[in-house]
């Protein structure tokens, strides 16, 4: 449930029942050969997938995070931490006006934070779920033996590809980090490791994320 497929009597009619809301953040960086919005259409996913089962509103995607580090790729949108700590927080102040207090943060980029004005206060409750730092990708990327990064094998959905990706992988010098994230280290933008895996073995993922994020929404 899409609170731009209601009108505001919906949301009022909703809030009588419940006060719960997911909020997607991401980014628009690049992704090597995936999407520029990757890091949306990612948490997009998941979070549409959970409101199904629970009933519960998902708020238009914050489509832009602190991405500074890949300004040098053409597409990349990036916002200051200060900006984007602002933006979430007015964006909740906004939902907690109304009646929202269970925020469900469903983050989908690692230079994003959750701002720390936005803490459990006024009844208010929050959960920030960066969804590659949970148990879901680390036990399947345990199975699969491989190891999960930036615009590799882990971020490559179905609904994520944009143009064909290399089959093989990619491997970088371990020290290629000292001197920061570069154009000229990364060249197509990917952290390395394998490019892609077998639908079959994301669509497992893809559901042992949906099962986890269902079970942090319950205990919210």
């Amino acid at each position: 449930m899409h609170l731009a497929d209601l009108n505001w009597m919906d949301v009022e009619h909703y809030l009588q029942h419940d006060d719960r809301i997911i909020l997607i953040t991401g980014a628009t960086e690049q992704h090597a050969y995936l999407s520029l919005l990757t890091d949306i259409r990612i948490p997009q996913a998941i979070a549409d997938a959970v409101a199904e089962r629970e009933g519960v509103l998902v708020a238009p995607p914050l489509n832009f995070g602190c991405s500074a580090d890949f300004m040098e790729y053409p597409g990349t949108i990036s916002l200051s931490p200060s900006t984007f700590a602002l933006a979430l927080t007015e964006i909740v102040d906004s939902l907690t006006r109304h009646g929202f207090r269970c925020f469900f943060i469903m983050n989908g980029h690692g230079g994003n934070a959750l701002p720390p004005a936005l803490e459990a206060r006024d009844g208010r409750r929050f959960i920030w779920y960066s969804w590659w730092q949970g148990e879901a990708v680390a036990r399947i990327a345990a199975e699969l033996g491989a190891e999960p990064d930036h615009a590799n094998w882990l971020e490559n959905f179905p609904f994520t590809r944009v143009a064909p990706v290399p089959e093989g992988s990619k491997t970088l010098p371990p020290d290629w980090r000292r001197d920061g994230i570069t154009r000229a280290a990364l060249g197509d933008g990917s952290f390395g490791g394998l490019y892609q895996m077998p639908d079959e073995a994301m669509l497992r993922l893809f559901d042992a994320l949906v099962e986890e994020a269902t079970a942090l929404l319950r205990a919210l």
